[in-house]
Parts: structure tokens; C-alpha cells; sequence
């Protein structure tokens, strides 16, 4: 089916019978993604008076526990309040949930032992496009992404001036299939994060990071339309599920 959506001056035409979720799921079927080195998560039910409460022992209804942190087994949105002092909530501050997105692929460089994305790679891949939100798939790009155990891996990441650069193209919502944007143990300087949310002057509070997840290899870079649909935490992450759309003109 075929809607029509007025975007700011601009009216685009998508097919809303064709999302393309790139989340992933906290599955208790499988290995889950994990990382800063914490336990995995758990779906489990509760108890009451010695009586599980799950249909299969017995009870009218499934009623599960879910212990989880989003920084660490699911696709998560997250606001500046990440890195701050006071905790700011991204379910306050992400007011606008649909945003003219870029897909583009960057196989990240190599130094040393470190691999990371450069403002050269991200101009090369923007160019003049005029975007709010760019949505980072970095090569090999692999399944199991899905399901890696991060910790003490040294991931890739992004340099601090390509934050700048993406600051000044107005890139407000960055979303990247990586634990983080920031090198794994950097002695707390968090320079992507700091840089991108301008900690230092003033502080971009609409600007948001979705980490953790993945885009198909089917999927071809270009233009769409992103729902970025997060759950109600009042937290400075929360679990999300992005879901893009071809832009069909």
C-alpha cells in the first residue's frame, strides 16, 4: 500500500507493506548479543505462593520477568544523558519519530590494532545529500552480528572529527550496527559521544545514537524514510526498533 507523507516542504511517497527492521531482538532462543562484559539477559516467569506463573505449569496467563540492559543486548536509542551528570531521558527529549535517513556502507580502516570510521569515508558517502539521520553498516557484515559477544574484542568505532563532521551536516540520529560508537576502553574520553552531542557548548538534547543494529546485505545504501520508534523508559536509553522505508520518489 502506498502512502503519501508530507516531510517538512517535501512530500514523499513510501510503501508502508514493506518495512525493513533493522533491530535486533533480545531472543532467548539463541545466543543473544552481548557486551560491556556483563551477564546475558533473562525472560523468566514469576513465582507467587510456590505457583509459577506460566500457562504451561498451569497457571491462566504467561507473566514474565525480563532483566536486560539496553546498552548491552539490544537494538537502544540513547540521548546525551548517556554521558552526563543528570540523567536525561531520550523518551523526553526524541519528540519526532520520523526522519529522511541515509544507508551507506563503510568498511572501516585499519590502525594498528584499532579499526575505525573516518570523516573521509563519511563524506564520501554523504556527499551534498542533506539528511537528518544516517544509518552506518560497516563491512564484513556478517549474522552474526546478531548474536556476537563484544566484550573485550575491540570493535570498531568512529573519530572524534567525524562527529564534527556530522554536527555540521545536521545529522541529528545516528544509527550504527556497533555496541558503540566509541572506541571500547578509551580511558573514559567518550570523544564521539561528547563531540556529536556537544557536551562542550551548547548541548544537542534531540540528538540521538541507536546502537546494536543490523542491516541486511540486501538492503542497498541510499534514501529512506526511518521510524525510529523507541519504548516508554525514562531512562537515557531505551530498547528501539528502526524500521526504514524506500523512498519510492
Amino acid at each position: 500500500m502506498i502512502a503519501t507523507i508530507q516531510y517538512n516542504s517535501r512530500k514523499i511517497q513510501i510503501d508502508v507493506s514493506k518495512p525493513i527492521d533493522i533491530s535486533i531482538a533480545i531472543d532467548m532462543s539463541k545466543t543473544n548479543v552481548n557486551a560491556w562484559y556483563v551477564d546475558d539477559p533473562k525472560i523468566f516467569p514469576e513465582a507467587s505462593d510456590g505457583e509459577i506463573i506460566k500457562v504451561s505449569e498451569g497457571a491462566v496467563v504467561n507473566f514474565n520477568n525480563i532483566h536486560f540492559n539496553p546498552h548491552s543486548h539490544i537494538t537502544h536509542t540513547e540521548c546525551v544523558g548517556h554521558i552526563t551528570n543528570e540523567v536525561h531521558s531520550v523518551n523526553k527529549n526524541l519528540k519526532h519519530y520520523f526522519f529522511v535517513a541515509e544507508v551507506v556502507t563503510v568498511a572501516p580502516e585499519k590502525k594498528g590494532d584499532d579499526f575505525f570510521i573516518s570523516t573521509k569515508q563519511l563524506k564520501t558517502a554523504l556527499r551534498n545529500k542533506k539528511r537528518d539521520a544516517i544509518v552506518i553498516r560497516t563491512l564484513p557484515n556478517l549474522l552474526e552480528k546478531k548474536s556476537k559477544r563484544y566484550s573485550n574484542t575491540n570493535p570498531p568505532f568512529l573519530l572524534e572529527e567525524a562527529a564534527e563532521y556530522l554536527k555540521e551536516k545536521g545529522i541529528k540520529h545516528l544509527l550504527i550496527d556497533l555496541p558503540s560508537v566509541d572506541k571500547e576502553k578509551d580511558e573514559g574520553k567518550l570523544a564521539f559521544h561528547n563531540a556529536f552531542w556537544n557536551t562542550s557548548g551548547e548541548i544537542r538534547m534531540d540528538a540521538t545514537i541507536t546502537e546494536f543494529i543490523y542491516v541486511p546485505n540486501s538492503i542497498v545504501d541510499g534514501e529512506y524514510l526511518l521510524n525510529l520508534m523507541i519504548a516508554p523508559f525514562e531512562n537515557d536509553a531505551t530498547p528501539s526498533k528502526p524500521i526504514l522505508y524506500k523512498i519510492i520518489q
